[in-house]
């Protein structure tokens, strides 16, 4: 390994003796390929450290379109590989010196990998959002008779009593619903999680959040779980649904990566969410 380049790590999988496609490219356009060791694969592609060194990462966070192109890069690649074996996700942007340590990280976390993989083969994550909808929490905005009959300071402050009241009304009532949504799901699948609700910035919607949920589902369940959420959506409510993806959220080790990796993880300590296409979890080990 060049010094001025590094081992970039997407994932890891048990070794099955079979390469990655000959097209499959990862983040930067570079090739994937595999390190194998312990029974176990890494795949892995190799990156220039001007652009993934330490230093040069934490520009390029900075940079959202950068940002953009190299999740959905790595995505892609975690992707590919879950569709052919178990996989456990590595977070976004882990970048070793060398492939030696990431055969030292196979053979050091053998057992861990062996029993994440255990863990979700033969499943898939399902995300799930939940929604107040978008008429709720604002107020009729017809005053009653006491409202009218009083002062124009008085009415105002009893317009925004009601409102408040209204919200938190709403709030509750979405609440209930988004609990009843996960109590269904979670019954089908064999692990859930619920990750913390997403910003409307990231979201890319003005309502309210009330669940961002995650569920590991066998793969023989997939369709009975979509089905009951379509029976929940019937019943009223803003309900999205994403995936089937990787198992981001189940897959997890404590520290994957390891002191010697220098990637940064720009998601934070947990995944706002399950769809990694918006970087809600991103891909993390």
């Amino acid at each position: 390994m060049a010094a001025d380049a590094g081992t970039y790590l997407y994932a890891v999988a048990r070794d099955t003796g079979a390469a990655p496609p000959e097209e499959l490219t990862g983040v930067a356009g570079t090739p994937v390929r595999a390190i194998t060791g312990a029974g176990l694969a890494a795949y892995v592609s190799t990156v220039p450290l001007d652009e993934f060194g330490e230093e040069p990462l934490r520009r390029s966070m900075e940079d959202l379109d950068w940002l953009d192109r190299t999740a959905r890069a790595h995505h892609h690649v975690v992707e590919e590989v879950a569709r052919r074996a178990a996989t456990v996700p590595v977070r976004l942007v882990t970048v070793y010196s060398g492939d030696d340590q990431v055969r030292a990280l196979l053979d050091g976390r053998r057992d861990d990998f062996t029993q994440a993989l255990a863990r979700v083969a033969g499943r898939r994550e399902w995300g799930v959002k939940v929604y107040a909808g978008a008429d709720e929490g604002s107020s009729s905005g017809r005053p009653d008779e006491g409202t009218r009959a009083a002062s124009p300071g008085t009415a105002y402050l009893k317009r925004r009593q009601a409102d408040l009241r209204s919200r938190e009304e709403a709030m509750r009532r979405a609440g209930a619903r988004a609990e009843q949504v996960h109590d269904v799901l979670r019954s089908i699948a064999v692990a859930s999680r619920r990750h913390r609700a997403q910003d409307p910035q990231l979201s890319g919607r003005r309502e309210g959040m009330v669940l961002n949920g995650a569920y590991l589902v066998d793969d023989e369940r997939g369709q009975e779980f979509a089905r009951a959420l379509e029976e929940l959506r019937a019943q009223g409510g803003e309900i999205e649904l994403t995936g089937p993806w990787a198992p981001y959220s189940f897959a997890v080790l404590d520290d994957p990566a390891g002191p010697d990796a220098q990637g940064l993880d720009p998601t934070g300590p947990d995944p706002a969410g399950s769809d990694p296409a918006r970087h809600d979890h991103g891909g993390r080990a």
